[in-house]
């Protein structure tokens, strides 16, 4: 199988077929970084990679880069190596998942899934421990995984994520500005997978969409999301633009814009927005193990572009990069 991808992305090089693009991998010498659901926070020259792990019942580790190429495993605030680790001091007791790592006024802000719910840490270093004042998830009386954290120009908080339920739907609601919950009122349904490529033959039947990650782009919001069971082959990202944070959303009509007939692997998908060094912008995700095994999940990343359309007057976005990175971990 690998095989014949090899040669499909040769034939895509000579042929330059069109709605496809070719990249070629940036292929450090060392170990690939697996993890699932990964997020990239660029701080002060450094980056730092958090994502699901192969221990997710015990917390989630850092990896730390200054090139996007090779990593390391770094020690974190704990004697355990865990950048946040279940305990008394945080919401969970297993299914540690998809977090999100931000900075907020001097601090650090981790949200993050556990037991299906979500919860918020903090901690004065990226390197942790993220740790909670209070121990408890958001909102207890639902099921909610996948969280993501945007501030908009006015300075209001807004908050991204999944709700289960017949499937998995994206939902966003304004968060209150001590981060204690969401405001109820503006709790907004925003996608639920009805395309063809977001609902074929795979590990379940259930319409799946997860994985929000949003951006600002010339006053237009542009919600990035992965569709599909994640154990599905086909699992890929598209995304959906609006006026306002709240919606309503329209899909690109081209969607997806990442996947495997692009990139080579299977289950590409699930991963979140960063700038680079450069300003430039940067999508990291995961894609299976192999053609036959979905975990653990490795970590790629690849740079998107705004593209004028001229007939809408909106910008698209193209995974456009010619170098596709596959990080590398150089110690262990």
């Amino acid at each position: 199988m690998r095989k014949l991808q090899s040669v499909l992305i040769v034939l895509l090089m000579v042929f330059n077929l069109p709605g496809q693009r070719t990249m070629a991998q940036a292929n450090p010498k060392g170990k690939p970084v697996y993890l699932g659901d990964p997020t990239i926070l660029n701080d002060k020259g450094v980056y730092y990679l958090y994502g699901t792990g192969q221990t997710a019942d015990k917390g989630f580790t850092v990896f730390t880069s200054r090139d996007l190429k090779t990593w390391m495993k770094q020690g974190t605030g704990t004697d355990s190596g865990f950048v946040l680790e279940k305990g008394s001091k945080t919401f969970g007791s297993k299914g540690f998942w998809a977090p999100q790592v931000v900075a907020f006024k001097n601090r650090f802000c981790m949200l993050y899934t556990a037991d299906e719910n979500i919860a918020i840490a903090w901690s004065n270093s990226p390197k942790g421990p993220f740790i909670q004042n209070k121990v408890a998830p958001l909102s207890p009386d639902s099921k909610q995984i996948d969280p993501f954290f945007f501030i908009d120009n006015n300075g209001k908080k807004y908050l991204y994520h999944v709700r289960l339920g017949g499937g998995n739907k994206i939902y966003v609601a304004e968060l209150k500005d001590d981060f204690s919950g969401i405001v109820d009122k503006t709790l907004t349904h925003c996608i639920t997978a009805e395309a063809g490529w977001e609902n074929t033959k795979g590990a379940t039947q259930a319409p799946i969409t997860e994985g929000p990650t949003v951006i600002k782009h010339k006053g237009v919001y542009y919600l990035f999301y992965s569709a599909n069971d994640f154990r599905n082959i086909d699992y890929a990202v598209g995304y959906a633009t609006s006026k306002s944070p709240l919606g309503p959303w329209k899909k690109y009509e081209k969607n997806p814009i990442i996947s495997r007939s692009m990139i080579g692997h299977n289950g590409t998908g699930h991963g979140d927005l960063f700038l680079d060094k450069k300003g430039n912008l940067q999508y990291v995700f995961h894609v299976h193990n192999s053609d036959s095994t979905v975990s653990p999940r490795q970590v790629f990343i690849t740079g998107l572009k705004f593209i004028l359309n001229k007939k809408t007057g909106l910008d698209n976005v193209s995974a456009e990069n010619k170098t596709l990175i596959t990080p590398v971990l150089v110690n262990e």
